[in-house]
């Protein structure tokens, strides 16, 4: 069964285009909606369990105008509340007929939307504990409080600034290397020989932390002293490197503000772990194969079955 998703940016859009007079503008002030079809703003604010429609004796509630407004983009909930509820209530209004057409089909016992259902729900029961567990511990205090603990006032990480050639076979490598051992300049072989886009600067790299590059090329390039280069070639994904290291220093630790966001993805990751830790506590979790039979001790090593 395919699902066909509608927007519903574009559907308000629609109605929006539907709700101008005939011979209006856009840019026209929206013209006053009768009194009882938009909430007074000298009135008190509705309660959300207000009633403001029935469809064929279902409700709609204030509220689900308020969590309608929530789904939508910027510029339009900055609509004025007269042109906006109405709009929404015949959105609603809309939907609800439509899915109480669903119903009377007997589409809720489909099992493409039975497993649609299902997915929607565990999906909405796994957000809601992780906002009530964890909403709370990536408050911004806590989130400075990390800063201050393991980065502010500390030294920064390790940066080398190094240059390199690279070339496509190992035996070009070590020509580039003997020519080196001749004497040879490194950022002249580099703008001669690699092929690299910074060749033209003499491979020169700038300076980088370990994580910035693969981990064959940090491994060896951190392994140099100040003026050293690699007696060998180093193989990575991208070819053959000869490395050579200028300098080395220490970097600044990032501000509370460059590092804000990372600590927050920590402080979520750590905690989603530890919930769902909890979570599998007392579980019985059997894993099978693709076929639905038990693993044996060789079906690590043995490929999944082709697909037919």
């Amino acid at each position: 069964m395919r699902t066909i998703r509608f927007s519903a940016a574009a559907m308000l859009a629609a109605l929006a285009c539907t709700a101008l007079p005939i011979g209006a503008r856009a840019e026209d002030p929206a013209p006053a909606a009768p009194a009882a079809a938009a909430p007074d703003a000298a009135a008190p604010a509705p309660k959300p369990d207000a009633v403001v429609a029935r469809v064929n004796g279902s409700e709609i509630h204030f509220s689900d105008v308020q969590d309608a407004i929530g789904t939508l983009p910027e510029e339009y909930r900055n609509l004025p509340p007269q042109m906006l509820f109405p709009m929404l209530i015949d959105q609603l209004i809309d939907r609800k007929a439509v899915v109480l057409l669903a119903h009377k089909q007997g589409l809720e016992t489909d099992p493409a939307v039975v497993k649609q259902v299902a997915r929607a729900t565990d999906s909405a029961l796994q957000n809601a504990l992780f906002t009530r567990d964890i909403g709370p511990l990536i408050s911004e205090q806590a989130i400075k409080a990390r800063y201050d603990a393991t980065l502010a006032g500390k030294s920064g990480e390790e940066e080398i600034h190094a240059r390199h050639i690279l070339v496509a076979s190992e035996d070009e490598a070590k020509k580039i290397i003997a020519e080196l051992q001749k004497g040879g300049d490194f950022a002249a072989l580099a703008k001669d020989h690699s092929t690299d886009s910074g060749a033209a600067q003499g491979g020169d790299l700038g300076f980088f932390k370990k994580g910035d590059m693969v981990p064959e090329f940090s491994a060896a390039a951190f392994a140099l002293k100040d003026g050293e280069y690699t007696l060998t070639p180093v193989h990575t994904q991208y070819g053959w490197h000869i490395i050579k290291v200028e300098e080395r220093r220490q970097a600044p630790p990032p501000t509370f503000e460059q590092a804000h966001d990372q600590i927050r993805q920590e402080i979520i990751q750590e905690n989603v772990k530890k919930v769902v830790a909890q979570a599998k506590e007392g579980l019985t979790i059997e894993k099978f194969n693709p076929d639905g039979s038990t693993p044996k001790p060789t079906d690590a090593a043995e490929p999944p079955p082709a697909k037919q």
